[in-house]
């Protein structure tokens, strides 16, 4: 039996940062994927996530450890696939390094990705956003913290990643604000900060102190701010503001939600879905084109320029009571 520790060890460490020159967002979603999925296995197996070997990932464990995914934890079949992708990488690295685990990995290389649906997305009008900017309390610490982080969220259109991870060095706060993001892919791009965001960012950079961690948004207790410590903030504020903005109300308000409606808010007012793409730093067109789906205004133009059909009108006759009754014995 082969120990899994010593492969995902340098999976992580070495295969994907160094060899694949893989960026740090992709090793840390990888990472949480096998988290996941060791934690599923070793209640499995009643026995320690570091002491799982390698032959124990069979194509059945995979499969109802997706199941699981989309069942108990309630992840969509985008995220579903996002994790097989993570362990099908995986599989195909140990191939080399265990050639005897290779019939096991073919198995599960032939697990197929599930077909998703393309909904529309979910984004929120300016007084909802609004509404969610005035909830913390500007008057404590933490109020300004949380404000300056939802505020440039929104305003930057950053991913949750790109947020937490966003370092002080990354901040020009002089003549021109704007903030240096690496995004997906290693790719960077400079983006210039509304007057207002720049200003709840300077709040907080008075009261956060000369901490040791570099990154530019800290918890209570000094560390940098974490994925589910930002959604834990961001539903807290959600709910204070569903009580002066009604329309929140049963709304699922998650970071990246916050990121569409930036994108939605720049697609409406330059009606250039390049600077959509550029603002987001998407690699591909194809991704920023589910905004034209979900804004109307395209739609209406085409509306009012079309001379619609002309139609003879006609009027409708109400049936006699007794002649209905008649016909339906």
């Amino acid at each position: 039996m082969t120990a899994i520790a010593p492969h995902i060890t340098a999976f992580l460490r070495e295969r994907l940062p160094t060899q694949r020159g893989a960026s740090e967002h992709t090793c840390q979603s990888y990472a949480y994927a096998f988290q996941l999925l060791f934690l599923y296995a070793s209640e499995r197996f009643n026995v320690n996530p570091s002491a799982l070997e390698l032959e124990q990932l069979d194509a059945p464990l995979i499969m109802d450890f997706l199941e699981q995914l989309e069942t108990k934890r309630g992840n969509t079949a985008s995220t579903r696939n996002a994790r097989l992708a993570a362990i099908k990488s995986f599989m195909r690295f140990c191939e080399y390094r265990e050639p005897a685990v290779l019939e096991q990995s073919r198995c599960i290389l032939a697990i197929p990705f599930k077909r998703t649906d393309v909904a529309l997305i979910d984004h929120l009008n300016i007084a909802e956003m609004e509404a969610i900017l005035n909830a913390p309390d500007l008057k404590v610490r933490a109020g300004l913290r949380d404000r300056a982080m939802l505020h440039l969220c929104f305003s930057a259109g950053l991913r949750v990643s790109e947020l937490v991870s966003l370092p002080l060095a990354a901040l020009d706060l002089q003549s021109s604000p704007s903030i240096r993001v690496q995004g997906k892919g290693r790719r960077e791009r400079c983006l210039p900060l509304w007057k207002q965001a720049a200003a709840d960012v300077r709040a907080w950079l008075a009261v956060r102190g000369e901490a040791l961690a570099p990154e530019l948004f800290l918890n209570a207790r000094g560390h940098p701010m974490t994925r589910s410590g930002f959604e834990y903030v961001l539903r807290k504020h959600v709910r204070t503001a569903a009580e002066h903005c009604p329309s929140l109300k049963g709304k699922r308000v998650s970071p990246h939600v916050l990121r569409h409606s930036c994108a939605m808010m720049i697609l409406q007012a330059t009606g250039d879905l390049r600077k959509v793409s550029l603002w987001l730093g998407h690699a591909d067109m194809q991704t920023t084109e589910v905004y034209l789906r979900a804004d109307p205004t395209d739609k209406l133009e085409a509306i009012e320029a079309i001379t619609p059909p002309a139609l003879k009108r006609g009027r409708f006759t109400v049936p006699d009571k007794l002649i209905a009754s008649l016909q339906r014995s």
